[in-house]
């Protein structure tokens, strides 16, 4: 990861055809993220259904069912910051139960995987990711997005 200019370019890809997505905003999230972190690079946000996340959770964390969000670190600079891979299917059932809207639950998610793909993680530190996740999300997601649990895990 380079920090310093803070440029980010996000590659978005929709393999999807069901649901529309906000496609804009979802890449201002990781830019206004990585600007915030004065991060640099290049990330990928793939978004997708069940079945190829659950394949990718089953391979990479041996977890054989679908979740709402994987990350994939990279190696960073030009190669890449990393992936993020949201399935729409999770994402679109889980979004109610947090009262959030699914293109709500898009942005969350996104920012959630964007710091797992920064090495953040949230299962082994002592509340860092958590404490970070929560003030960027009132920065840039506003107070609608409120808490939820973090649900996402990296490969």
């Amino acid at each position: 990861m380079r920090r310093g200019s803070a440029h980010l370019e996000v590659v978005l890809l929709n393999q999807q055809r069901r649901r529309r997505i906000p496609a804009a905003r979802l890449r201002r999230v990781i830019q206004d993220a990585a600007r915030a972190l004065r991060v640099s690079g290049e990330v990928a946000l793939v978004l997708t259904g069940d079945a190829p996340v659950r394949r990718l959770n089953a391979r990479y964390r041996h977890q054989d069912k679908a979740t709402d969000v994987l990350s994939f670190p990279g190696p960073g600079g030009d190669v890449g910051l990393g992936d993020i891979v949201i399935s729409l299917d999770t994402a679109a059932r889980n979004a109610p139960r947090f009262g959030r809207t699914l293109s709500e639950e898009l942005q969350v998610l996104t920012l959630h995987g964007f710091l797992h793909v920064l090495g953040y993680d949230h299962e082994t530190d002592d509340g860092t990711m958590d404490r970070l996740e929560a003030r960027l999300r009132r920065r840039l997601l506003g107070v609608a997005f409120g808490p939820g649990p973090a649900r996402e895990k990296r490969p």
